[in-house]
């Protein structure tokens, strides 16, 4: 079954200094929002992409990531004031593929992660299709309290993309949205709307820290270095 894969890239961006979008600036050969449009694209179960932009952004996202796409399409949904008010309107927009079973699986990523590779998609996409639900995990290490005081060892971070049954996700931020409720993350959502005939197990798949979030300006820089192996 095809899968969807939404971008998140309406977020402001400002710890990182500059003054475009961070997902907008260059990353070697391609601004960073297209190398995970490039990955996402580069998989044959994939058969919806949608960007998920900031109002006013729609050109600039479209000059960024269209040298890119060869002979495939992605849509371009206007995010709304907090992440998961973003994550809904690319949910209402790929309604009517999951009402009619065009999509089985819908992953969320966040365009701020450019390093992710098909490799990650693939498999979270995979486990998601078999679990319910698939996040990626990595280490943390060498994190420290507020108090100061070292972690519990083997303490790991959750990244994107992060993989639902497609279903069971617009059915969750449908209710959502009635309610008002508003989660921290894609799973906290499924965690409060929870379908009582087909449960979502979130399975846990393997990552590392090559699948880095631009967040500070140094963070560009690295993520080159990154990609070009050092």
């Amino acid at each position: 079954m095809p899968a969807a894969v939404v971008i998140l890239a309406a977020g402001a961006g400002t710890r990182v200094g500059a003054e475009v979008n961070k997902v907008l600036l260059p990353l070697g050969p391609a601004a960073v929002l297209a190398w995970s449009v490039r990955d996402a694209l580069a998989l044959d179960d994939v058969a919806r992409v949608v960007l998920v932009v900031r109002a006013g952004e729609a050109q600039a996202v479209a000059d960024a990531v269209g040298p890119h796409l060869g002979d495939r399409e992605v849509r371009l949904v206007v995010g709304g004031a907090s992440r998961h008010a973003s994550e809904w309107q690319a949910l209402r927009a790929l309604a009517a593929d999951v009402e009619s079973g065009l999509v089985d699986v819908v992953a969320v990523h966040d365009g701020a992660r450019p390093l992710a590779g098909p490799d990650l998609f693939a498999l979270t996409l995979d486990a998601a299709r078999e679990h319910g639900g698939a996040i990626p995990v990595a280490p943390v290490p060498g994190v420290l309290s507020v108090a100061g005081g070292p972690l519990p060892a083997g303490l790991s971070g959750v990244q994107t993309p992060q993989a639902f049954r497609a279903d069971a996700l617009l059915a969750a931020y449908r209710r959502a949205d009635a309610d008002g409720f508003e989660g921290t993350d894609t799973a906290s959502c499924l965690e409060r709307y929870p379908d009582p005939a087909r449960p979502v197990r979130v399975a846990a798949v393997p990552s590392t820290s090559r699948n880095l979030k631009i967040t500070f300006p140094e963070d560009v820089e690295l993520a080159l270095a990154v990609s070009e192996g050092f």
